[in-house]
């Protein structure tokens, strides 16, 4: 899985979200139905998922990429 998966944020699976958010983000932080995910920075884009059946949120697909964008923005 990778950043392309995230490209039509209407057909990801909320377990593959899940593995591309651990591989940037490391381990979440479990709260009932929520998955949150520490950032190296305060402020959004938060992370947040929530298992909603098989298929992901597709708001929370966009939030994710968004983050994984600033991730890498911060690294270059």
């Amino acid at each position: 899985m990778n950043k392309k998966t995230l490209s039509n944020p209407k057909n990801v699976k909320f377990n593959d979200l899940l593995n591309i958010c651990i591989k940037y983000f490391g381990q979440p932080r479990i709260t009932g139905s929520h998955h949150i995910f520490k950032t190296p920075w305060k402020g959004d884009p938060r992370i947040n998922i929530q298992r909603d059946g098989k298929m992901a949120k597709p708001y929370q697909v966009k939030n994710v990429l968004k983050a994984i964008c600033r991730l890498e923005e911060k690294n270059e």
